[in-house]
């Protein structure tokens, strides 16, 4: 049994994935586009060549991504690829994370960024008050 591609629904996945809603979308691929025609576009099972090449040139994403993802087929590779212990033996170096030495940087940039924004506000005030006396 042969599963069909729905390219509407890839179009809509990788759309959300890219964090694009669909009145973005339908401004980047010009003024005969909007929202409603995206949502009716993203129920299509079949998207026209021509359309599928805007889309791909706006997400820029490869026109064959919406023609050939199958979420199943994904989803086995996936399960079969990363099993319960898939990276138990994937690694054997030691990693040195030093997170005293990261919040203690962090800190000294905390400092340095309140240090700017004090001076900021003293050089504001100094032209304050040199307008005022005018």
């Amino acid at each position: 049994m042969e599963q069909k591609i729905h390219q509407g629904r890839n179009v809509k996945r990788f759309r959300e994935m890219l964090g694009i809603k669909q009145e973005s979308l339908a401004f980047d691929l010009g003024n005969d586009w909007n929202q409603k025609k995206i949502y009716m576009l993203e129920q299509k099972d079949v998207i026209e060549e021509d359309i599928l090449d805007q889309i791909s040139h706006a997400l820029k994403i490869p026109v064959e991504a919406f023609q050939n993802f199958d979420e199943e087929q994904a989803v086995n590779i996936i399960s079969n690829t990363f099993g319960e212990h898939a990276f138990t033996n994937s690694f054997n170096g030691t990693v040195n994370i030093h997170p005293i030495e990261k919040l203690i940087s962090l800190h000294e940039e905390k400092i340095a960024l309140f240090e700017r924004m004090l001076k900021e506000k003293d050089e504001m005030m100094a032209r304050l008050e040199k307008l005022i006396k005018k």
